[in-house]
């Protein structure tokens, strides 16, 4: 129903608004090039619409405001890393205190067991381990299935994500063989060699994958993110758990993103049984933090080897991990936010945002889907999808690019990987109701 040429040209005299709208942002970025690898810090800051990125100045609560003076509307919120919202006064506190007084002497501060405690509160498993990150968690998590199971290869669903982590970088082909997922760069081995892939929301392709014998663990999010919201079917979690113990596989949850779900993710939502939990950056309040959880059972037999004095070449850890900085905002974001009466707010939030596009695109009749997760939601131009290769087979980039640089020079920044908002307490009705109008627009410009 979108006519391709109307799209480009529409596409292109965004572009020209979005150059004449960022003078310094330009000016930044060409300075930027001369030093910086693709002229940012870090590759995934490229992925943004227009042909610079947005510098920003100052960000706090739901809004930030870049160099050229433009304040924006942030569903984004750093990709889950400002979950809370941004500039949270009780962990800028906290870590002005604690940067104060010393952030990192490889020894544990008196906020530790404070945090241990708490995430075993919300998580409901019982021992708790640091990271840096929610790639360094998984890596330590997979190092630690692979020993205390002396099985070789993980298991993973088909596109999903997990950080930077090498055996988590793969796909199933056409053949349904194991092959590296399109852009991963410099594989060490094949992924065939170290893990096996099985689609979402498949029991059977699961059953068969695990039969093998030399799976250590399934490490999966218990609903896809990061190739945009795949919900689990009714009865697909409970198949799973029961499928991996029979199988004497650990299970693996990742809550970095589905956190959206509440206070203790999907795992406290929706009562599930892990072996293991990973969350990341949304326990930091924006500072770089993850943290591990595992049953009693599995922490029972690595207290040993973690108590070795051969635990520094383990393979698991480094000198800044669980450092005193941020445990310190850990501690200060979970008292202050990622709580019942902050999900109360953004949830309900998200409900107003799906049913708010859902109508836009019910009024001209469009194909495409609304999915929601606690207080993350998503637009699709395509049915739902079923499982990540459906996802994955369903992005139509053009569209994408287009929808996202509208946004942007109407000053609403979505996520950029996806068509997803992810709502925290600081956000509004009006803000909500704002996207849905240039959510319309844009459908109205597209359409004539």
């Amino acid at each position: 129903m979108i006519d391709r040429q109307r799209l480009a040209d529409l596409h292109a005299a965004e572009e020209e608004l979005f150059t004449s709208l960022h003078p310094r942002s330009r000016e930044h970025s060409v300075q930027a090039r001369e030093h910086l690898l693709a002229g940012v810090p870090m590759p995934w800051m490229t992925r943004w619409p227009g042909q610079f990125p947005v510098f920003f100045e100052t960000a706090s609560g739901a809004r930030f405001t870049d160099v050229d003076g433009i304040e924006y509307l942030d569903l984004c919120l750093g990709d889950t890393g400002a979950m809370t919202g941004h500039a949270l006064p009780e962990v800028a506190e906290a870590v002005a205190q604690r940067a104060a007084t010393g952030i990192t002497t490889m020894l544990p501060s008196t906020d530790a067991a404070w945090v241990g405690a708490e995430l075993a509160r919300r998580f409901g498993l019982p021992r708790w381990q640091m990271a840096m990150s929610a790639t360094d968690a998984n890596r330590f998590v997979l190092r630690f299935a692979r020993h205390l199971t002396s099985r070789p290869k993980i298991a993973v669903m088909d596109w999903c994500y997990h950080g930077t982590v090498d055996e988590t970088l793969a796909i199933l082909d056409d053949h349904g063989n194991v092959v590296p997922r399109p852009g991963a760069l410099g594989p060490q081995v094949h992924v065939e060699d170290t893990t096996r892939v099985v689609p979402f929301n498949d029991l059977d392709a699961l059953e068969k994958a695990l039969a093998h014998g030399d799976v250590a663990c399934l490490l999966m999010e218990p609903a896809l993110t990061n190739i945009g919201i795949v919900l689990p079917d009714e009865g697909y979690l409970a198949g799973v758990r029961e499928i991996t113990r029979r199988h004497g596989v650990l299970l693996v949850i990742d809550e970095t993103h589905t956190l959206c779900a509440g206070p203790g993710g999907a795992t406290k939502a929706w009562g599930l049984e892990p072996d293991f939990i990973v969350m990341g950056k949304p326990i930091g309040g924006g500072v770089p933090v993850a943290a591990y959880g595992m049953t009693a059972e599995v922490a029972n037999t690595l207290d040993h080897p973690l108590e070795s004095h051969e635990i520094d070449v383990a393979g698991v850890g480094g000198t800044l991990t669980g450092n005193a900085l941020a445990l310190a905002a850990v501690r200060a974001t979970l008292s202050s936010a990622l709580r019942e009466e902050d999900f109360e707010i953004a949830i309900p939030l998200a409900e107003r945002f799906a049913d708010g596009v859902q109508s836009v695109i019910d009024a001209h009749g469009l194909p495409w889907h609304v999915n929601r997760l606690g207080c993350r939601a998503e637009y699709w131009f395509c049915p739902p999808p079923h499982n990540g290769r459906d996802a994955a087979l369903a992005i139509d980039e053009e569209l994408d690019g287009f929808m996202h640089l509208w946004a942007l020079n109407r000053g609403i920044l979505m996520t950029p990987f996806h068509n997803m908002a992810l709502f925290s307490p600081h956000h509004t009705e009006a803000d909500v109701d704002r996207h849905t109008e240039v959510f319309e627009a844009a459908v109205n410009a597209l359409l004539g």
